[in-house]
């Protein structure tokens, strides 16, 4: 294993410059990348890169690794040391600012010194965060640019690959540009973002050895894992709340739910009485649940793969 700096971020007067450490494993071409925490609050993003390096190191002492691997745990460091999701200085989201500028402003020089440093690989993996808080099932997600590879989602043995049709704002994230510019690109989601969850983080880093091992860079064999089943994003159902107030849910990611069941219970701030019964209008798994004790109106509360499609 190598350590090294990729890119330095500038965070004066505030600070002195933070590093940003990229961890090497094995040699020859450029094959596998993983991104680990951009945002601030992506705690077990960070902490499922760090435990992936640790098997890789071991790999690679015991020989069992054939490809170059790089793996980057965080560039958020900034950011988490303020406990900010954005950057600090103007909120911006650094995931929203691919494929960078190097003569921009602060997020999107940063953005183009970590893209610089991610290009030119076959394979990239963003352990990434959603741009709502909540926590989700395990699973891998595949933009549609034209130049995705969608068979190559079910060999990381997950519960399900999600297509996803980009959005404009998609358009300058660093999935969506590192597969314009030639790299194989998933994004995976764990079960949390804010928590650290260390056996959805195994999960993960046992995915992502099972996809080195079904592509022959590295030796050591990893259990099947799920069969993976795929979804288009554009077919689940969410469910939005009617009522604003305390959020109680009664579901978990990952649970089944006949229709009509409830799934959560919003109640009023200042008296503690029912506002509403959130019911499930379809069979279904719950893929998504929102992370927040406070509502709005008309607040995405879940979102649910239909039965047809679990």
């Amino acid at each position: 294993m190598k350590r090294e700096i990729l890119c330095t971020i500038s965070a004066l007067p505030y600070r002195q410059p933070i590093p940003v450490y990229g961890f090497c494993f094995g040699s020859g071409d450029k094959t596998l990348a993983v991104m680990g925490a951009i945002r601030g609050d992506e705690f077990q993003q960070m902490y499922t890169a760090a435990r992936l390096i640790q098997r890789l190191e071991k790999l690679e002492r015991d020989g069992a690794l054939s490809a170059g691997i790089l793996v980057v745990p965080c560039m958020a460091q900034f950011s988490m040391n303020v406990s900010r999701r954005f950057w600090p200085l103007d909120n911006t989201d650094i995931n929203r600012m691919f494929p960078g500028y190097a003569d921009g402003e602060t997020t999107q020089r940063l953005a183009h010194r970590i893209f610089q440093a991610l290009q030119g690989y076959q394979w990239g993996i963003h352990l990434t965060s959603f741009y709502l808080s909540g926590d989700f099932v395990p699973h891998v997600r595949i933009m549609e640019t034209g130049f995705q590879k969608d068979d190559a989602g079910l060999d990381f043995g997950l519960p399900y690959l999600v297509i996803r049709s980009p959005h404009p704002y998609d358009t300058v994230t660093l999935n969506y540009n590192w597969q314009i510019w030639g790299t194989n690109t998933f994004s995976l989601y764990t079960r949390a973002t804010r928590d650290i969850e260390p056996e959805s983080a195994e999960v993960a880093v046992e995915s992502i050895l099972r996809f080195l091992h079904r592509y022959g860079l590295s030796s050591q064999e990893v259990p099947a894992g799920c069969k993976t089943v795929c979804v288009n994003e554009g077919q689940m159902v969410a469910i939005r709340s009617s009522s604003a107030g305390i959020l109680l849910p009664q579901k978990r990611p990952g649970d089944k739910v006949a229709a009509g069941e409830m799934v959560a219970s919003i109640l009023d701030p200042y008296t503690a009485k029912p506002c509403e019964e959130i019911q499930s209008p379809v069979d279904g798994i719950i893929f998504f649940f929102r992370h927040a004790q406070i509502l709005s109106e008309r607040t995405i509360v879940c979102r649910i793969i239909p039965q047809n499609n679990s």
